[in-house]
């Protein structure tokens, strides 16, 4: 049983990508962002009840409530970014460069918190970032269409994988003696506040009224698919050893790039299928 709850962690994160997709079409990315996440606050609270760690919010020290902040604020900025990117960009090139993260995390936890790098890593390293690169190599006829080169979205997608990178070596470097699950529960209130605070800034509140009912549904079960990946995720960890639950979890870009072909037929070149396979390839190696 743990490991249909395992699938079904990577199948609702993989589709998440899509029903966002599908929610931001119309509207502005930064509001989409601000909507989803009151839904995904719901779940990570909720999963707070499930395991039975609020009462440890009052244990939590000045010190590493700091860190919670930042690193919240660090995974509002890769949200941002990353919707953003979605909004602008295919499906099948945005979600590889985020995966990318896992790079970034090595070598910035090299330099500044001193982990050793093994030969292994560096393999690893080396897949996920040729596959990257040949994921995102745009067709002739997109640059021709395309008076920006393609960097637009680019420049978001390294945006959303740098600040998710940044989340976890803040959660490294000062978040101790907290519940996993409380500590994402705070983290989303920051989220939220920084997601709503922008949409503000930039004067876009008006346009949560124009929100139509198809965008609404899709931001929603957008905000569901994040809860029920997480809520599958803990599920599969309670009983299924993670040596195995973790890498079956990673496999949700594989989830992605195939309904990214079924609802938006973006189809994915002979390079692109080989960066998929070193990708996913380079991911399950750092789990073994």
């Amino acid at each position: 049983m743990w490991l249909l709850f395992a699938f079904g962690s990577a199948f609702f994160a993989g589709v998440t990508a899509i029903l966002a997709k599908c929610g931001i079409k119309n509207i502005d990315s930064n509001v989409a962002t601000a909507v989803r996440t009151v839904v995904v606050l719901l779940f990570s609270w909720l999963m707070v009840f499930v395991v039975g760690s609020q009462s440890g919010i009052t244990e939590i020290a000045p010190r590493t409530l700091v860190f919670l902040v930042l690193s919240g604020l660090a995974t509002g900025a890769s949200w941002l970014c990353y919707f953003h990117a979605l909004q602008i960009g295919d499906i099948n090139k945005v979600t590889p460069v985020d995966k990318s993260s896992v790079v970034l995390t090595m070598l910035l936890a090299f330099i500044f918190l001193g982990e050793e790098i093994s030969a292994l890593k560096v393999v690893c390293m080396v897949l996920i970032g040729a596959g990257t690169l040949l994921m995102i190599e745009k067709k002739k006829a997109d640059v021709q269409t395309d008076k920006t080169g393609g960097l637009v979205w680019l420049l978001y997608a390294f945006g959303s994988a740098f600040f998710a990178s940044l989340t976890s070596i803040l959660g490294k470097v000062g978040i101790e003696g907290v519940e996993s699950n409380l500590g994402t529960a705070i983290r989303t209130i920051v989220v939220l506040i920084m997601a709503w605070l922008v949409v503000a800034v930039t004067g876009k509140m008006s346009d949560v009224k124009k929100i139509d009912r198809t965008s609404w549904i899709f931001l929603i079960l957008s905000g569901f698919a994040t809860g029920g990946s997480w809520l599958c995720y803990y599920r599969a960890l309670q009983t299924g050893p993670a040596s195995v639950v973790v890498p079956v979890d990673k496999l949700s870009i594989v989830v992605t790039i195939v309904f990214s072909y079924i609802v938006f037929r973006e189809k994915l070149s002979r390079k692109g299928l080989l960066g998929l396979i070193m990708i996913v390839a380079g991911t399950l190696l750092l789990v073994i």
